[in-house]
């Protein structure tokens, strides 16, 4: 069984029962600071407490499920392989922080959506983390060429306080939907709402709106 970081998550939990939001909007920045956020140049570290070891890299592997005709499972190689995709991108926690610029490479999702032939019903994938923590994500939001399942942060394997070896980053919604440490991506035809999710979190999580708690 997971031994989770219990008080962490109850504290999270609670917060999103009670509609907890800090902070105030703030308009004159909306086209890059979303409204309740506040700039840093730090990268806070978030999790449930469980992550991988720097030796589990080598042998790690991300399973692609679901509703594909190809399903199959990928290695690093075969993500470095594919990728070299780099983008610099803005990070927004539901915890109120946000960090400009931080440049990952990894492989843009289009790529592996269209490698795994996604069929035509498909409308929402579940991101299945090392941890066992899971999250939901529209299919249509995934097709911004600027979400990436990455292996690199600033140029190096990313570690794992980060979400290495392999994460999700997805800008255009809060952080906790680019899931950490990958193991899996599956495609549904249906929503299946994910660990934050069912302790509160809002289903979409669009920071430009402040969707935080549901």
């Amino acid at each position: 069984m997971t031994e989770y970081n219990k008080s962490y998550i109850k504290a999270k939990t609670q917060q999103a029962s009670q509609h907890k939001i800090t902070g105030k909007t703030d308009e004159g920045h909306r086209d890059r600071l979303p409204p309740g956020q506040i700039e840093t140049d730090k990268f806070p570290i978030l999790d449930l407490g469980i992550r991988p070891k720097l030796d589990e890299y080598a042998d790690w592997k991300v399973d692609v499920k679901g509703l594909v005709e190809n399903k199959e499972t990928l290695s690093i190689d075969d993500l470095k392989n594919m990728g070299g995709d780099a983008r610099t991108l803005d990070f927004h926690c539901v915890t109120r922080w946000s960090r400009y610029d931080l440049p990952w490479a990894g492989v843009e999702f289009n790529k592996i959506a269209e490698r795994a032939k996604v069929a035509k019903n498909a409308t929402h994938v579940i991101f299945h983390s090392y941890d066992d923590y899971t999250t939901n994500v529209p299919l249509d939001e995934l097709t911004d060429e600027r979400v990436l399942l990455v292996y690199e942060l600033e140029g190096k394997d990313i570690p794992p306080e980060h979400g290495g070896p392999v994460r999700m980053i997805i800008p255009s919604l809060y952080g906790w939907k680019s899931a950490k440490f990958v193991i899996g991506i599956e495609f549904l035809d249906h929503d299946q709402p994910g660990f934050w999710e069912i302790r509160g979190y809002n289903n979409h999580a669009d920071p430009w709106i402040e969707e935080r708690y549901s």
